[in-house]
């Protein structure tokens, strides 16, 4: 299969074509050739620009086009409207945040996706209207595309080569050792989707032309913020979790997700937003290694980056082990 990629250099984009490869695929990449423009250095690729430039991929067909990076539907459309002669399918990235609301649990994706609410001036701020613009990207390949759009709703993507340092903190974090502030209670449902399953599987769909929308994550409450405490632990024998109560986080004006990952507020009210059902995407074949597998190697992988890396999530060890001491004095004053 002729497999086009867009983007194919930066984390989920990086697996996808590792999977293609190693499935004996043909791969194209089409990029600005602005990130990590060695790698890959067999695979074809195209410098180009996916807004106004797209004069590379002019004249070319593919079996499927794969889309990791489409945020901005003006964007989208422009890729779409030339391959759709020239591709046989359209996968593109989405993700969970295309959807409305998140005060339902288990929802799947037959549910509202969000509306764009924006003025003309930053409509397309994708810093602020990220899921409304996923949404309206999904619906220019599925307009074109139709039948052969897959389009793929991950939720927290995980694993080597993750930028986001969201998941990644947890077990670099307790790798360190020591008392570790761990929010809420140890019962509360966590999601995530290892890139390399992600990516395994998207392959897979284009094998069989399979399209439709998916939700891709672990499945809904099969893990808790406990479970994977403990599969840290085993990689961290040396660490001695500390768990804090959201009330007492949310009094000392904790950020959520980004500060303090994986970690929603209750006031929030975004219980959906870990318990998204990807039971369609079960059924179509996803798979997911074991926690302690995805654990091991992300560990492996952040442990590798230059000296002085300033993560992009996760809490200041001074302000943590603040709050820890005053964590210790409340349940003194209590007792």
């Amino acid at each position: 299969m002729r497999i086009l990629v867009l983007g194919g250099t930066k984390f989920l984009g990086r697996h996808i074509v590792e999977a293609a490869l190693e499935a004996k695929h043909e791969v194209t990449l089409f990029n600005r050739g602005l990130t990590e423009p060695v790698l890959y250095p067999t695979v074809e690729r195209l410098i180009g620009d996916r807004d106004g430039g797209l004069e590379p991929l002019e004249g070319r067909e593919w079996d499927a086009v794969i889309d990791t990076s489409g945020y901005v539907p003006r964007v989208v459309r422009q890729s779409v409207r030339l391959l759709e002669p020239a591709c046989g399918m359209y996968c593109f990235i989405s993700s969970i945040s295309a959807y409305a609301d998140f005060s339902a649990e288990n929802q799947d994706e037959h549910a509202k996706t969000a509306k764009l609410e924006a003025s003309p001036s930053d409509s397309e701020d994708v810093s602020q209207h990220y899921g409304a613009l996923k949404a309206l990207c999904e619906q220019e390949v599925q307009e074109s595309y139709g039948e052969r759009a897959l389009i793929i709703r991950p939720g927290l993507i995980v694993g080597p080569y993750d930028p986001t340092d969201r998941f990644t903190y947890w077990p670099l974090r307790m790798s360190a050792g020591g008392e570790t502030l761990i929010p809420g209670e140890p019962e509360r449902p966590v999601q995530w989707i290892d890139a390399r399953d992600l990516a395994a599987w998207i392959i897979r769909m284009l094998e069989r032309k399979s399209g439709g929308i998916y939700n891709a994550v672990t499945p809904a409450y099969r893990y808790t913020m406990g479970d994977l405490t403990e599969a840290c632990l085993k990689l961290a024998p040396d660490a001695s979790p500390a768990w804090v109560k959201e009330s007492f986080l949310t009094a000392a004006g904790v950020g959520e997700w980004i500060e303090l990952p994986l970690w929603i507020k209750a006031e929030s009210n975004m219980p959906g937003f870990l318990t998204v059902s990807s039971e369609r995407a079960v059924a179509s074949g996803l798979t997911f290694r074991p926690l302690p597998d995805t654990l091991r190697d992300t560990l492996v992988w952040a442990k590798t980056r230059p000296a002085g890396y300033e993560p992009k999530a996760g809490m200041d060890p001074a302000r943590e082990a603040e709050l820890l001491k005053q964590w210790r004095e409340k349940l003194s004053q209590e007792a």
